[in-house]
C-alpha cells in the first residue's frame, strides 16, 4: 500500500518564449531529484497548452514537503528562474481525498 499523503505543492511553471522543449527537460532532471526524497511520495508534471507546465507534489508531513522546498528541486527552480521560465507560482496545499497508487 503506498503511503498517505496530507500535504503537497501545486507549482505553475510558465516557460519562456522558446524554452518550451528545454522545461521538459528540466522536469524530466527534476523527476530524477525527486526519486532520492523519501518524502515526496508523489510527484507529477503535466503540459498545459503550448507553455505551461504545472507540478503536483504530495508528501506524509510538513517536514518533508519542507525538506523538498528547501533541498535540489526548490534550489533548481530558483536557478533557472528567469532563464528557462518565468517566476513560478508555488502553492502550498492541504490534501483532503486521494486514491493512493498500489
Amino acid at each position: 500500500m503506498a503511503e498517505p499523503v496530507t500535504v503537497g505543492f501545486l507549482v505553475r511553471i510558465e516557460a519562456l518564449p522558446g524554452r518550451e522543449t528545454d522545461v521538459e527537460d528540466f522536469l524530466q532532471h527534476g523527476l530524477t531529484l525527486v526519486q532520492d526524497e523519501p518524502a515526496t511520495v508523489r510527484w507529477v508534471a503535466f503540459r498545459f497548452g503550448p507553455s505551461s507546465f504545472p507540478i503536483y507534489d504530495a508528501f506524509p508531513d510538513d517536514a518533508g514537503r519542507q525538506r523538498h522546498l528547501n533541498g535540489p528541486v526548490g534550489q533548481a527552480l530558483a536557478e533557472n528562474t528567469g532563464t528557462l521560465f518565468e517566476q513560478p507560482t508555488i502553492e502550498p496545499v492541504h490534501v483532503i481525498a486521494e486514491k493512493s497508487p498500489i
